[in-house]
């Protein structure tokens, strides 16, 4: 007591121990709240946190999660509001950071560019159906198919999955976009002298094996046991069924009987001429298949694009600057977690006091600046109990505070409050976790705490990691020992992640070329006409492909979805332009359908290359590509010569 109290009490903060004095002549609480300091803190002016910029910093916790782009809007409005009400407020800045901050800052500009590009997208696709069909009414009748598909492929999902995943709205619309076509082929191949009937019942077939080919793309998605991608793949699969079920059997009977047959066309009949006009050298494919591989081996960048911090569409500096914010107010690492894992959140206390030697090892030698574990916060039940039986009685206590304050300048009765404490503290329950939940520092508690697999699980973080080899071997240690403790890297746990999911995907999307290639053999009943349709289409994609990655691009699993669905559209062209039909006029029809097809969908993924949002550029950037490579090599390769 002379040491911890006197020399104490003879200091500058004298003042600030006193009123601890009676309950806590050893000061532990003291002890207690340098324990519960981080290693970092920022610098204190008059209790205000300031960075090393000489900036003040406010820390605001949101009861919504940070991912909830409106309640983080409404947050953001409240802070800034109550910043503008402060005296003084204009001679002042207010700086927001962080992954709230973020989630309004991209939902906003996502929102805007989607706005935009969406309208310039529209209003350039009306006017190409109306300038193709010189027909207001077509507007309308070619949202028919798609909206059916839209509508029916979010009812199944909703009913197969219980909830629609973000990423099927996110990309099944664009997916389902391969449905724009199925109104188009019936619109261009309409012939003067016959019913709309008569005329689909000429292209129904193919435009059948279209729908069909595309769905068993899809299924790849299905394969890959992503539940996000898996509803996507149900969500596409089941609209592109109902959008061609609408276009079969809904559409003819909404379809004016007043129209112009596209056939009569000159500019058509020179185009068709034009086509016919181009050499078509048997080396051609053969040389681009070459071009392309060779590009894919030269590439500069890494083939894949496994770190998903590349795609956020946040800009650079705004993340530079939130680090900054980060450190300055001695947050822990967001990168590695310590994992514990144990039977009941008693085994899980008592692991965490087991390795919390191991853990001052590992500041000492500089590994790590601090290691986060729940026993700081809350001792195991075996241990509050020893700690309990060491409290003396009353009158024991009386015994030893008289002896200890000879000579000493305190009052008698001064520690009173303290031996009542003791002595209640003897009778009083031990702390669970869910009885500690309702203390100030619950709520960091229970933070860390988790339950998984009937299982108790902490996750502890990290402060300061200086040697990331060196702690890793550490914990693996521990593990050796007979821990359950793990150090999770979130970086490297997510790209693995990533890879594994892109593996299962490109397995699947194997399966289904073989797959989708049976199917057009069966249904041509000759190898050689299904050879002109899957070669083109398997050879656009490996160009699109090649020019991206000589591009220097790194590929994602956004880029897969994304040629999928070129795939998907570039059937289309290949299927149609392998018909031998014999007729010129036909043959015009086909050619109307196709470039009407190609030029809205250049038009609407083109639209989206120019995005600033990485996710929706790959997409629009690859689908572009696709869908160029998709159809000149279609009338190269698989048109016949008239």
């Amino acid at each position: 007591m002379r040491r911890s109290c006197v020399a104490d009490l003879g200091s500058p903060g004298a003042e600030l121990l006193k009123p601890l004095l009676a309950g806590d002549p050893t000061l532990e609480t003291l002890v207690l709240a340098q324990r519960w300091t981080p290693a970092h803190t920022p610098e204190l002016r008059d209790g205000v946190w300031f960075s090393p910029r000489g900036e003040a910093l406010l820390l605001v916790q949101t009861q919504a999660a940070g991912f909830d782009p409106g309640a983080q809007h409404s947050a953001i409005d409240a802070l800034e509001g109550a910043f503008a009400a402060l005296p003084g407020a204009d001679a002042a800045q207010l700086e927001i950071s962080g992954p709230g901050y973020f989630s309004v800052l991209v939902s906003a500009r996502t929102r805007s560019e989607a706005e935009w590009l969406s309208a310039i997208g529209t209003l350039g696709f009306a006017l190409l159906l109306l300038l193709a069909y010189r027909s207001v009414g077509v507007l309308g009748l070619v949202a028919l198919p798609i909206a059916s598909g839209a509508v029916t492929g979010l009812a199944a999902t909703a009913l197969a999955f219980h909830s629609v995943h973000g990423i099927t709205l996110a990309f099944g619309f664009t997916l389902l976009g391969v449905a724009q076509e199925y109104p188009i082929r019936v619109f261009s191949h309409r012939r003067a002298g016959t019913t709309v009937h008569d005329s689909l019942a000429g292209v129904w077939p193919l435009l059948r094996l279209a729908i069909v080919s595309a769905c068993i793309a899809y299924l790849a998605f299905y394969a890959s046991g992503v539940t996000g991608l898996q509803q996507l793949a149900w969500f596409t699969i089941v609209g592109l069924l109902v959008a061609g079920a609408a276009t079969r059997w809904l559409l003819p009977r909404a379809m004016p009987a007043q129209f112009v047959d596209v056939a009569t066309s000159a500019w058509l009949e020179r185009a068709r001429a034009g086509l016919n006009a181009v050499p078509r050298p048997r080396w051609l494919p053969w040389a681009a298949l070459v071009l392309g591989l060779a590009l894919l081996w030269i590439a500069p960048a890494p083939f894949w694009q496994n770190d998903l911090a590349a795609l956020t569409p946040v800009p650079p500096a705004l993340l530079q600057r939130e680090g900054e914010l980060r450190s300055a107010l001695g947050a822990p690492d967001i990168r590695y977690l310590l994992v514990l894992d144990a039977a009941d959140d008693e085994e899980l206390l008592a692991l965490s006091e087991r390795i919390d030697p191991q853990v001052d090892k590992w500041k000492e030698a500089a590994i790590v600046d601090d290691v986060e574990l729940p026993s700081r916060y809350l001792p195991s039940l075996a241990t509050q109990r020893a700690r309990q039986a060491k409290l003396p009685d009353r009158a024991t206590l009386d015994a030893a505070l008289s002896a200890a304050q000879n000579d000493l300048p305190f009052q008698p009765g001064l520690f009173a409050p303290f031996v009542d404490g003791v002595e209640k503290a003897r009778a009083l329950p031990p702390l669970t976790p869910q009885a500690f939940s309702a203390s100030p520092l619950g709520a960091r508690l229970q933070a860390m705490l988790t339950q998984r697999d009937g299982r108790s699980v902490a996750l502890a973080t990290l402060s300061g990691v200086h040697d990331a080899g060196r702690l890793s071997a550490a914990v693996a240690a521990l593990g050796e020992a007979g821990a359950h403790v793990s150090l999770l890297d979130l970086k490297a746990a997510s790209e693995s992640l990533v890879v594994s999911y892109r593996e299962r995907i490109g397995q699947a999307l194997i399966v289904a070329l073989l797959l989708l290639a049976a199917a057009v053999a069966i249904a041509f009943r000759d190898v050689r006409r299904a050879w002109h349709v899957i070669a083109p289409m398997s050879l656009a994609t490996l160009l699109a492909l090649a020019v991206l990655r000589g591009s220097g691009v790194s590929l994602s699993l956004f880029h897969l979805v994304a040629l999928t669905l070129a795939a998907g559209l570039g059937l289309h062209y290949a299927l149609f332009f392998e018909r031998h039909t014999g007729d010129a006029a036909e043959e015009r029809r086909t050619l109307h359908a196709t470039l009407i097809c190609v030029g809205s969908a250049l038009l609407v993924f083109g639209l989206l290359a120019t995005s600033s949002t990485p996710v929706l550029r790959a997409i629009g950037l690859t689908v572009a590509l696709g869908v160029g490579f998709h159809f000149c090599l279609s009338t190269q390769m698989a048109r016949p010569r008239t």
